[in-house]
């Protein structure tokens, strides 16, 4: 098997400080290393679509969800910011692809909801974008790939629950 770029800074990491363990590297290091390759190859499609990652995700979370969401709401399902939620809905309803609705009793509140366009944008996109994700994904089999899954999910969930009172 040829040598990743993880492997080669363990090594070189090795030769530098001896007794050094960088067994955390081999997990959290190809962890980074593969999300920022994912992160530059993987949206293509949105970008074709004139959307970034972050859009898509508000524009699929409302379209998921199936009814009327919080920005707060969708902040907390996309691990997103307030902040960035309320730009990303702010650039998505200029462009026609969702709506806000002042709540009926709190006017603070806003509601948030897919347009037509914007449904039909995400029931178009996200076939597309999943085969997309599926051809980056062939290189190991798909035994390998829910073994991956399985792995990644219970490191998800340690990390949720160590992680959780200090992302509050």
């Amino acid at each position: 098997m040829t040598e990743d770029i993880v492997a080669r800074v363990m090594r070189q990491w090795q030769q530098v400080h001896p007794g050094l363990d960088t067994g955390p590297m081999a997990v959290i290091g190809r962890l980074n290393r593969c999300s920022a390759l994912f992160q530059q190859a993987a949206d293509a499609p949105l970008r074709r679509a004139g959307l970034t990652r972050p859009e898509f995700d508000v524009l699929a979370t409302l379209r998921r969800m199936g009814r009327e969401l919080t920005p707060g709401r969708v902040a907390r399902e996309t691990f997103a910011s307030g902040a960035a939620v309320t730009k990303r809905v702010r650039q998505l309803e200029q462009r026609g692809l969702l709506r806000r609705r002042p709540d009926d009793r709190d006017r603070r509140v806003t509601h948030l909801s897919l347009t037509d366009e914007g449904r039909e944008i995400i029931d178009r996109l996200l076939p597309e974008q999943l085969r997309y994700e599926a051809a980056l994904l062939e290189g190991i089999g798909e035994r390998r790939q829910e073994e991956l899954s399985t792995a990644l999910g219970e490191l998800l969930v340690v990390l949720e629950g160590r992680l959780a009172g200090l992302m509050d």
